[in-house]
């Protein structure tokens, strides 16, 4: 069987839409889409599918929630087989466990600032810094049209290019996973990637970034690639370039530091305030 992408769901219009981002690419990779509740989590009221009145408190509004979600989905996204199921436990381990057995996994944030829902920002925090799994926050406003870009008639859909994919490169650590999922992304998309990073003086940089991208062009040679060196604070410059993205990329160590677990500087601004939806890469 094989793998989904997963969203996490909690009836919020922040995970609605995640929810539709998610089916748009589970129909890029020609893979299942897996909606998933936490058992533990409160359902937020939704608009429902087909103008359907939302169930009064003492009802079993997860179960409709689920119904509702699946039905709207397979509705919009006909070519993507969708499930939806409860499952039992606390957000954080709950979703971690549905990561391990995805492609990725997707939730919902408010954007700029904060992230949304019953995912609350310890909640998503603490998921994209365990998961095995790349986890993408997507804005709550992001239905599809800022990810492409703007027509000379005014406007985007689904018939105009998508904008580039960002990646965020850490020269001194580049990990081959962070950069597939890139370069991946960005063919799955047939636009170009956008990559930025420092720059630092040669001695304090592991490699040059012609060298660490040249093997990736080659595999991936219909990809036009633009490097950006930056100095000062990559995340702000991340940040910046979100705003003529389709996506951004960044990478997250998987080893657990003397503090425990973190996300990294650089991957927590881009979460914080990127306009595009964003995609934490693990990597040891």
């Amino acid at each position: 069987m094989p793998r989904a992408v997963a969203v996490g769901l909690d009836g919020s219009y922040e995970s609605l839409a995640a929810a539709e981002w998610a089916a748009r690419e589970a129909a890029m990779y020609g893979i299942p889409l897996r909606v998933v509740h936490a058992g533990e989590q409160q359902p937020h009221d939704y608009v429902p599918f087909a103008g359907h009145p939302v169930p009064p408190p003492e009802a079993d509004r997860t179960a409709h929630l689920l119904t509702e979600t699946k039905a709207r989905l397979a509705h919009r996204h006909s070519g993507v087989r969708v499930s939806a199921e409860q499952v039992a436990g606390r957000p954080v381990p709950v979703l971690v466990a549905v990561a391990r057995e995805a492609e990725l996994l997707v939730l919902g944030s408010r954007g700029p600032g904060t992230v949304a829902g019953a995912l609350l920002g310890s909640v998503a925090m603490a998921v994209v810094a365990r998961a095995e799994q790349p986890v993408v926050l997507v804005r709550a406003d992001e239905e599809g049209g800022q990810e492409r870009r703007t027509s000379a008639f005014g406007g985007s859909g689904d018939t105009t290019p998508y904008r580039d994919v960002l990646l965020g490169l850490d020269l001194r650590a580049p990990d081959g996973r962070v950069l597939e999922f890139a370069f991946d992304a960005a063919s799955r998309r047939a636009t170009g990637l956008h990559v930025v990073h420092g720059g630092e003086p040669a001695a304090d940089a592991r490699q040059r970034p012609a060298d660490v991208l040249r093997p990736w062009q080659d595999k991936y040679p219909g990809i036009e690639v633009t490097a950006e060196a930056v100095i000062g604070d990559a995340g702000a410059h991340l940040v910046d370039a979100s705003r003529d993205a389709s996506l951004v990329v960044v990478g997250r160590r998987g080893r657990e530091g003397p503090l425990g677990l973190h996300i990294g500087p650089v991957a927590h601004a881009v979460l914080r305030h990127a306009v595009a939806p964003v995609a934490v890469v693990p990597h040891d």
